[in-house]
């Protein structure tokens, strides 16, 4: 089971200042991580990346931003677990319930109905990512359940993030107030259960979501969870530059079935960097689809 990592103590700004990041350093560490998590921190936001990344330098015990990128390129022991914690550095934490609310409802009113009746009952996989703490895949399933989907066809939801505190918290299933704030009242009180100032998911809806770690610029551990008809990558795409988008996109053209479903974030638009989809208007809202 994922357990969430205590929080870091917050360092003393004295202690932060000490921290030696030379702008030849800081240019290799924005470059790996680039490389690693396909997020880009151009020139004139490195001293953002600098500023997430130096409690992680402090915590190590390290006098320099150099050390911790020798220890992230170089050291197979230590690394896998340390860019866990650089992921949630990273993490940008902003979501909500029934968040660009039409596009998931074009999907299960068209979508999910074309893919159940070509699959001949086989499941239809959905893959969610990044979920960050899983609000919209719960609002998926909540769509789901609403329509009767569950008791109609098998369906999986599959919700990744590259953050294992943000898998933590999905695993919880413990919300609060801001979370709701574009959630009708009435959906909100049938499928969560108050809990003091926060709100608990439903065991039965939680249980239709399967949560995993998986950082999506890994083919090995996202290749496989690619091959959904239906993929929700949303919101993502914002914080990487072209190269790692066109990335990203190729490994889903390649794994995608034909047709399959991408869906971007609302400001997010994939029209300058494939060939390999085609932007459809589906019942209002639009989606990517394979050609």
């Amino acid at each position: 089971m994922n357990r969430e990592r205590p929080p870091l103590a917050m360092p003393a700004q004295s202690d932060l200042d000490a921290i030696e990041a030379r702008p030849t350093t800081v240019t290799l560490v924005r470059d790996l991580v680039h490389e690693t998590t396909g997020l880009y921190f151009a020139d004139d936001r490195t001293a953002q990346l600098v500023d997430r990344l130096s409690p992680l330098v402090l915590e190590r015990g390290f006098p320099s931003l150099l050390d911790y990128y020798y220890l992230l390129k170089y050291d197979t022991a230590a690394a896998p677990e340390e860019w866990g914690r650089v992921f949630d550095a990273l993490a940008v934490p902003e979501t909500y319930f029934w968040r660009e609310i039409d596009q998931l409802r074009a999907l299960v009113s068209v979508v999910v109905p074309r893919c159940v009746e070509a699959l001949g009952g086989r499941p239809l996989r959905i893959w969610s990512v990044p979920c960050a703490s899983g609000e919209e895949p719960l609002t998926l399933a909540m769509l789901l359940e609403e329509a009767g989907w569950f008791a109609r066809a098998p369906i999986e939801i599959h919700a990744s993030d590259a953050s294992p505190a943000a898998i933590a918290r999905a695993h919880a299933g413990l919300y609060r107030g801001r979370a709701f704030r574009n959630l009708p009242p009435d959906v909100r009180d049938r499928f969560f259960t108050r809990e003091g100032e926060a709100w608990r998911v439903a065991p039965s809806l939680q249980a239709r979501v399967r949560w995993s770690v998986v950082n999506l610029m890994d083919p090995a551990q996202a290749g496989r969870r690619a091959a959904a008809p239906i993929v929700l990558c949303r919101n993502l795409f914002i914080y990487f530059s072209e190269q790692t988008i066109r990335q990203a996109v190729a490994m889903f053209a390649a794994r995608m079935p034909r047709p399959g479903y991408l869906a971007v974030g609302v400001s997010e638009s994939l029209l300058k960097v494939t060939n390999d989809f085609e932007l459809q208007d589906v019942a209002g809202a639009f989606l990517y689809v394979k050609r």
